[in-house]
């Protein structure tokens, strides 16, 4: 069984991720929808579509906790991928240097500093095309061992994975692997050229297959049209099973990137993703992710009450910046949010 918390009635949804019971009566989970049904649901009038998608939110969530996550760079650039968004691809000048990977007692010192802040996932990123195995791996592997014990959600994205080591990392006491589409098939190819769509898809599909829940979600702001933000979250929804976690970016101009010159997402852009994204797949947790540090509080907690129930906080999000944590726990007892509390087992 997967090692995550279960859920202790048929009503009841933890949030702590990954074990969802039967939808709520009136909380319709499906799998096969339709690209006109899903533009037909963002392009609902804002109120109309904030409503529907908080009252599926309530029905599942019943406590309206949040979950906080931290995230650390546990291997910084040098990356060979083209993805035309990322600070870290070694082809692009923007500053951001190649490092090694970290010690395992620099990795646990920062995750016991976040579950001492609040946090219940911990998630490890490395700049990666795929992963390799050797010491490194095995490291990652003592890093995912460590987090657990301080009875954390441990996630990790590591690039590309073969079938064993999605079994390795799962008998590590993995979560969670997060591996995002970014954005729909067709606009795919005008972002990244060195891995396919399909590439995304059957590291996915090793990552089920082992039992670790899926962390997938996407990128909006690259230049995509409201079809291709549709289908990103349309083929989110149409997996045999929904992401566990299904996190929403907002594109983060880094210069030196392709992408430097993009235009800020609105506010507006934001929460209709979220809000589709919580309606489409309505027990997942909706991760307000990159991009927040260019959101006011009131933007924030609009995406809230569209659906998002999960923060990253911290400086960083990997090499891009993030709301402090104090204006981060501010913002939540101004507004009544409770964080879900870390969990006790290891």
């Amino acid at each position: 069984m997967p090692d995550t918390a279960t859920v202790s009635s048929e009503s009841e949804f933890s949030g702590h991720a990954h074990v969802a019971a039967p939808p709520p009566a009136g909380v319709d989970v499906r799998h096969d929808w339709s690209l006109s049904e899903v533009r037909a649901l963002y392009e609902l009038p804002l109120l109309d579509l904030v409503h529907k998608a908080q009252t599926v939110h309530r029905a599942v969530f019943v406590d309206n906790k949040v979950q906080l996550c931290s995230l650390l760079s546990i291997k910084t650039g040098g990356c060979p991928e083209d993805c035309s968004y990322c600070p870290q691809a070694a082809r692009y000048k923007t500053g951001v240097k190649a490092e090694k990977l970290m010690a395992l007692p620099d990795v646990l010192d920062a995750a016991s500093k976040a579950r001492a802040a609040g946090a219940t996932r911990f998630c490890m990123g490395a700049a990666w095309r795929e992963v390799k195995d050797g010491p490194q791996f095995d490291s990652v592997l003592e890093m995912v061992r460590g987090v657990r014990a301080l009875g954390m959600e441990a996630c990790a994205t590591l690039g590309m994975l073969s079938e064993s080591q999605a079994k390795r990392l799962r008998e590590a006491g993995l979560s969670a692997y997060n591996h995002n589409l970014d954005t729909s098939p067709e606009h795919y190819g005008d972002i990244i050229s060195t891995r396919t769509y399909e590439d995304r898809l059957r590291t996915l599909n090793r990552v089920r297959d082992a039992g670790i829940s899926v962390c997938c979600g996407g990128i909006i702001g690259m230049g995509e049209s409201v079809d291709d933000r549709c289908n990103l979250l349309r083929t989110l929804a149409n997996q045999e099973h929904h992401p566990e976690s299904v996190p929403i970016n907002a594109l983060v101009a880094v210069e030196g990137t392709p992408l430097q010159e993009q235009q800020r997402v609105e506010t507006v852009d934001m929460v209709r993703t979220i809000a589709t994204a919580r309606i489409l797949m309505p027990q997942s947790m909706v991760r307000l992710s990159a991009g927040r540090q260019q959101m006011n509080e009131e933007a924030q907690l609009l995406c809230m009450m569209a659906g998002a129930n999960s923060l990253f906080f911290g400086e960083k999000l990997l090499t891009t910046g993030n709301p402090e944590y104090t204006q981060d726990m501010a913002l939540l007892e101004k507004a009544g949010i409770r964080p879900l509390e870390p969990r006790q087992e290891g």
